[in-house]
Formats: C-alpha cells, sequence, structure tokens
C-alpha cells in the first residue's frame, strides 16, 4: 500500500475512534481515563489555560474508588488521599457524637476498595499525570468546545482556542463541563439549574490549628438546626477541610466566591451550636462560598452522537458525598456501553448512548432523592431533632452503614 494511502487509512480509523470530552474536571478526566482504556481514542478539551480545582475536599466511597483503582490511580493518590477510620454523626442538640460508622481497613474489606477522603486539587492533579502519560489521550487546555454538527460520518465538533477555530471529525461527544454545561445547553437549552436555597461554605485549616482530639482521621458530620457541617482531614492529615450548610438567598453562579467568615461564625452562635463545632468554623480564616444549584433528572441524557455525564446531567445536593462519585460512575458505564456497541456507526453509537442513559438513570435519581432527603434530617428542629437523635443511636452503628451498602457495594 502506497504511503499515501496507509495515511488515510490510519486517519479513518483514528477518527472511527475518537471520542471528544468537553471539560477537563474530575468525571471528564476520569472517563477519558475510562474511554481509552475501552480502546477509543480521547480529546479532552479545557477552556481554562489550567487546571485548578475550584472548591477544597471531597469524599470517595468505595463505589468511586474501586474505578480509580482499576483505571491505575492507587499508586499516585495512596499519599495524598487520606482513609478515614470512621464517620462521626454529631448532634449540635445533644452536644456531641450520638454515633460512629466504622471505615478504615474493616470497610475497605467490606467493600473491596478504600472509602478515601482527598483534597480536590490532590484527586484533579493524580487524574491529569495519569492523562497526560496516557498515548491516547489529547487534553487541549486553552480550547472549549463551540458547536458540534450531526452528519452521516459522526460528528464535526467546533472548537475555539483564543481566535484560533478548528473542526475534527469524531464519533461522539461528552459533555462533561459541569453544572452550566455547553454541552447541555446546546442539547437541551430548557433545562436550566434551580437553586436550592442552601449555600456551602468552605475553608481549610492546618491541623496543628486545632487540639489533637479534634484532628483525629475521621469524618465529623454535624447536624443542627436549618443548617449542618461537615470536616475531615486531607493533604494526608496536614489539612482540615471544614464545609458548612446553611440557608441564604445569594445565589450567584460560581464555585468559589470569597465569603465573610463572621457570617458563618455568628449563624452557629444564635442557633447555640456546641463549642467544638464552634472552635473548628472559628479557626478557618479564609471561607469560600458557593450556592448550591441542582440539576432535575429529566431523563434527558444523551441526544444522537451526543451525551452529558456528572453534574451536566444531575448536578445534585452534596449531602450523600456522591457528586463526584456519579461522575465517575457515569464515566466507566459509559465506556462499557460505547466499548459494547455493535459498531462504530452513528446509529451503533446514538443507540450504546442511550443504554448508557438507561442504565444510570435510576440510580443517580435515587442518590438524587437520598441527598435531599438527609440534608432535610440533618436540618431538623425542636422535638423532630430530638427523635432523630434518638433513632440514630438506637440503629447502632452496623445498622447504619449496611444502609450504605447500595451505594458502596455498586460495580460496573
Amino acid at each position: 500500500m502506497r504511503a499515501e494511502g496507509q495515511g488515510r487509512l490510519i486517519a479513518k480509523v483514528a477518527t472511527s475512534r475518537t471520542i471528544f470530552v468537553a471539560g477537563a474536571g474530575i468525571g471528564g478526566l476520569a472517563a477519558s481515563l475510562s474511554l481509552a482504556a475501552k480502546g477509543f481514542r480521547v480529546v479532552v478539551l479545557e477552556k481554562s489555560e489550567r487546571l485548578e480545582e475550584a472548591g477544597a475536599g471531597l469524599q470517595l466511597s468505595p463505589n468511586a474508588s474501586r474505578i480509580l483503582v482499576e483505571l491505575g490511580l492507587q499508586e499516585r493518590l495512596g499519599t495524598r488521599a487520606v482513609t478515614p477510620d470512621a464517620i462521626c454523626i454529631m448532634s449540635a442538640r445533644a452536644g456531641g457524637e450520638i454515633a460512629r460508622l466504622p471505615l478504615g481497613q474493616a470497610a475497605t474489606f467490606r467493600s473491596g476498595a478504600p472509602y478515601w477522603v482527598v483534597h480536590r486539587a490532590d484527586l484533579q492533579s493524580a487524574l491529569q499525570a495519569e492523562v497526560n502519560d496516557h498515548p491516547d489521550i489529547d487534553l487541549r487546555l486553552g480550547c472549549q468546545f463551540e458547536d458540534v454538527v450531526p452528519h452521516a460520518k459522526g460528528l464535526t465538533v467546533v472548537q475555539r482556542s483564543g481566535t484560533a477555530r478548528r473542526q475534527e471529525l469524531a464519533v461522539a461527544l461528552i459533555g462533561a463541563d459541569g453544572i452550566w454545561s455547553s454541552v447541555r445547553h446546546h442539547l437541551f437549552p430548557e433545562i436550566q439549574p434551580q437553586f436550592s436555597g442552601l449555600i456551602a461554605w468552605r475553608g481549610t485549616l492546618d491541623a496543628t490549628q486545632l487540639p489533637r482530639e479534634y484532628t483525629s482521621r475521621r469524618v465529623q458530620l454535624w447536624m443542627g438546626p436549618d443548617a449542618h457541617l461537615v470536616a475531615y482531614p486531607i493533604a494526608g492529615a496536614r489539612q482540615i477541610n471544614v464545609v458548612a450548610v446553611l440557608p441564604g438567598t445569594w445565589n450567584r453562579p460560581g464555585w468559589s466566591a470569597p465569603g465573610d467568615p463572621f457570617e458563618v461564625k455568628n449563624a452557629l452562635v444564635q442557633a447555640k451550636w456546641p463549642g467544638p463545632a464552634r472552635m473548628m468554623v472559628g479557626t478557618v480564616d479564609n471561607w469560600r462560598k458557593w450556592a448550591l444549584f441542582t440539576v432535575a433528572d429529566s431523563g434527558q441524557w444523551s441526544s444522537g452522537s451526543i451525551a452529558l455525564l456528572g453534574d451536566a446531567a444531575h448536578a445534585m445536593l452534596p449531602f450523600v458525598a456522591q457528586g463526584a462519585g456519579m461522575a465517575i460512575e457515569d464515566g466507566a458505564v459509559l465506556a462499557k456501553c460505547l466499548a459494547e456497541a455493535g459498531g462504530e456507526a452513528a446509529t451503533d453509537i446514538a443507540a450504546a448512548l442511550k443504554r448508557y442513559g438507561r442504565l444510570r438513570r435510576s440510580r443517580v435519581a435515587r442518590v438524587q432523592r437520598a441527598a435531599r432527603q438527609a440534608g432535610w434530617i440533618y436540618h431538623l428542629t425542636g422535638p423532630a431533632a430530638i427523635a432523630r437523635d434518638f433513632t440514630i443511636k438506637a440503629m447502632g452503628s452496623q445498622r447504619l452503614l449496611a444502609r450504605q451498602d447500595w451505594i458502596y457495594d455498586w460495580r460496573v
């Protein structure tokens, strides 16, 4: 075969296995690794010039960490992630701990994968390093999705870098570009994020700033009147990540607006939260706030050869710590469906993406409902809070942990 003919054949094969992913957040990078592991060539478009993950910490339960381990990330995350010994459920009304869910090595053995808490920047850095090392993934920073045109051969994806525009053929486009997704707007402009009426205040502090009894390797979940507080170690347990969720009307889009520390402190003082919780909040100097928006599961996950993933499809309240986990699961299921497609024609790709949506829809909707219910339970007041605390104590740690099995034991 002549060199020119060989070049055309190679280009055709490459195009027939090329998938574009819009967005290089946690979901987009994890999805690109899952797709590449199934033999696809992946182009990741990210409008930011550098990857700087907003926010602070996140929790990765075994359903998500299992996928990351299978993708080869355990070594990169081993020194950065923390495996907490327990989740401690704390009551502001009772003044302290009312239940403890054992994690650590026991939970790793039980689920076959670790429960990790990790700084978002550390996770994104590990994912980016793995992506950069993969020969079949092309990460394009400072390059954003602009438009997509379906046709008989697949898709033409239009991208822009500065003033330069570029068009390339692909078999599929995946919108992993977050809650304010450009890909979703292109597909389903009628679907808009809805403000929940809640604001998450986030900050970190050095572990050395607190007494030792407050810095053990545990996740603390403080439930209080119309608010709750979560704290856990990150960055190899050198820092403590603190998140306070309070009602409010401020609802600007974005992940990391500056926040007035006195607003958080005063809310806990006025509600008479116990000293340990107020001390932890009072130690954080630099608060960032994030208005909590959600995207209702409308059942529309794909159209033709274009699909949505993670927050673009189903942004949820973070009250069962599954936002990142659901995005990571999405990517694994998406890759499996595309790999099992009957062919690489547009009809085969479209059918695979529809199957992906069918497989994910009920689980994600259940997690969304669980998150809404958890927020309602955490924020109970008066006699309802007393009944809640009594019920949690009566259930005991093992029964409480077993209630999470449907989330933690999921596999692709």
